[in-house]
């Protein structure tokens, strides 16, 4: 059977209007506080995203980061993008994230680092930013929006807060093919995401809140390779400090919730995409 994509996206911008896990910023919080924030790093490093900084300049090239910007960086985590941006940019960073103790330890190395002259935090909720509208030259996102639980919100309020000619530049984890109620349910489950958004429905949401989409990209292609190295690193590097610090049953959840995702990214089910627009 040939499967209309145009039909797959117009039909689950509906589906996601209902089909939501019972996810809230607390469950986020429970996950970043604990062992989900220091398993993703050990796996990611403290950029926290695919790609890490080749990603992060490629971000950074596309949007025209620049001395004079002042960029608020939403889900900031460990301030890891606010710091390489500053330092290699010399651009102002505000950083906004809901988890205490990311926020926390975000400041703590910033001011290791010699850089809270140009980066500052601000602990709060994406749906409710605790700032003035047109503050911002440009807000910036790193495969974190998958955690929210509203996405045309968070895309209305990173609208409200840009200044006009402000530039929106996320990258974020996406649905991309078809996939059972119970593949959704074990996909979204392991990572506590409450849905994930399709790369025509963040463009659908970014026109809709005003915003004129300058480029959208499927990268899709390197996904499944970078969810590899990520198991592979679970199995051959990381196995035996999971289990002696956090036992046999977490390390089986892990390796069994990462091989699902390799799985659902081979398959062509989940993806990742880059998105530009302007105010």
């Amino acid at each position: 059977m040939s499967w209309n994509w145009n039909n797959f996206n117009n039909q689950e911008r509906e589906v996601q209007m209902t089909r939501k896990l019972d996810v809230t910023i607390g469950s986020v919080n429970e996950v970043y506080d604990g062992a989900g924030g220091i398993l993703w790093e050990m796996l990611m490093g403290e950029q926290i995203h695919v790609g890490s900084e080749a990603e992060t300049d490629l971000l950074a090239e596309k949007a025209g980061v620049g001395e004079d910007s002042h960029l608020l960086d939403v889900c900031s985590a460990l301030g890891g993008p606010a710091r390489y941006l500053a330092k290699k940019y010399g651009c102002r960073v505000t950083g906004l994230d809901a988890t205490r103790r990311m926020d926390e330890e975000a400041r703590r190395r910033t001011e290791e680092a010699g850089l809270s002259d140009k980066i500052d935090y601000r602990l709060g909720n994406a749906l409710d930013m605790p700032f003035q509208a047109g503050t911002f030259d440009m807000v910036w996102g790193q495969d974190a929006w998958c955690y929210i639980t509203d996405k045309q919100r968070l895309i209305e309020e990173c609208a409200r807060v840009l200044k006009p000619g402000g530039t929106l530049a996320f990258t974020d984890w996406l649905e991309t093919g078809p996939m059972s109620d119970d593949e959704w349910q074990a996909l979204n489950t392991f990572m506590v995401f409450p849905y994930m958004e399709t790369l025509d429905g963040y463009a659908a949401l970014a026109e809709a809140a005003g915003l004129t989409v300058i480029e959208k990209e499927d990268l899709s292609a390197s996904f499944a390779p970078s969810i590899q190295g990520y198991l592979d690193m679970v199995q051959n590097d990381f196995r035996q400090a999971i289990v002696d610090n956090y036992g046999q049953e977490m390390y089986d959840a892990v390796e069994q919730g990462i091989t699902l995702w390799r799985d659902a990214s081979v398959a062509g089910k989940v993806g990742r995409g880059r998105l530009i627009a302007k105010k």
